[in-house]
């Protein structure tokens, strides 16, 4: 029960956290799109800094839920995140919850309940080497590198989904290596820990990570983002959790078919809640609550404009064809209340 709470109270905080950021970060410059001074430039906004304060606690939830249960017990859980998030924007935009959101409510809900119930997360089962993680995190840290790689190359819009599937990748790689290192923790203490690369490894992923979601939370609405963000985290972390910590599912053909009906629902929910017209951004006509910020960002998504520059050179130079002063106009279709 223990871990059930504490996930959920991580998957609330988490929520609030990211709708508060993403509030804040659709208003700093495009020039610093995936470059480190977006995170000093963020740190100047109390809004972005009361919404780091929940992730943080976010964070610190789930890592005490991960030291007691198992990743694919957690990571389901943690999904929830966005019906959290939904809560907090239902008060922003002041939209209805309506029969699509209720809708998205209940598929999550089942699909973490199916997964649970017929997967039976346990632990005990055989942890892989030095060798099985470094290739799992090889292999999680390569696909992250490809979505950040092509996300350079699309639009605004397409590249918020990216550039979130991106994070989504680490932060379930850092969910696992924080089990495994609550469990070196709790067997050897906190001088064997810090002689291991886990701790820093979850530390490197966690700023990373960090620097993608909000570089994605700035390109777009949250609509784009965040159910992309929550739908790679807990795929991510339980792949991981069954290739080096021994995270053990029942595989009969019975619980598989429920597990892989039960993470699509999952998927498939966090979808249909993300781009739910309660979430800042969403595609809704006319609806109140709309910022100049998200109609900015409909615009560059329209005219298939925005590309960065610069990447990794420090050049950090963002430009649009259609405005050389770094404005970006409204599409045809933005009225003032568009998303």
């Amino acid at each position: 029960m223990a871990v059930f709470l504490l996930a959920l109270s991580a998957a609330c905080c988490l929520g609030l956290g990211f709708v508060l950021q993403q509030h804040a970060a659709q208003r700093a410059p495009r020039a610093d799109l995936l470059h480190w001074r977006l995170l000093l430039d963020l740190l100047r906004m109390p809004e972005w800094l009361l919404g780091t304060g929940f992730m943080v606690s976010g964070l610190i939830l789930s890592a005490l839920a991960l030291d007691q249960g198992e990743v694919s017990l957690v990571e389901p859980l943690l999904a929830t995140n966005l019906i959290f998030a939904m809560a907090l924007s239902r008060v922003l935009t002041r939209q209805s919850l309506g029969r699509s959101g209720w809708a998205g409510v209940l598929l999550l809900a089942l699909g973490v309940t199916a997964f649970i119930v017929a997967g039976r997360p346990t632990g005990g089962g055989e942890a892989g080497g030095e060798l099985r993680q470094w290739l799992v995190v090889g292999i999680v840290v390569g696909l992250t590198l490809l979505l950040v790689s092509m996300a350079r190359r699309l639009p605004l819009f397409e590249e918020a989904t990216l550039l979130a599937l991106a994070a989504g990748l680490l932060y379930g790689l850092q969910d696992a290596l924080t089990r495994a290192t609550a469990q070196r923790l709790d067997h050897e203490g906190l001088g064997a820990v810090l002689q291991t690369w886990q701790p820093y490894a979850v530390a490197a992923a966690g700023v990373v990570g960090l620097l993608l979601v909000q570089s994605a939370f700035e390109a777009a609405p949250l609509r784009m983002s965040l159910p992309a963000l929550t739908a790679a985290q807990p795929i991510t972390g339980i792949a991981c959790a069954v290739a080096f910590l021994g995270d053990r599912l029942r595989i009969t053909p019975g619980a598989l078919a429920w597990e892989s009906a039960g993470l699509v629902a999952i998927v498939v929910g966090v979808v249909v809640i993300g781009r739910h017209p309660a979430m800042p951004g969403s595609a809704a006509k006319g609806g109140s609550g709309g910022t100049a910020e998200d109609g900015a960002s409909a615009g560059a998504d329209t005219a298939g404009h925005g590309t960065v520059d610069g990447i990794g050179d420090g050049a950090g130079d963002s430009t649009s064809d259609g405005a050389s002063d770094g404005a970006i106009g409204r599409g045809p279709d933005d009225g003032p209340g568009s998303r």
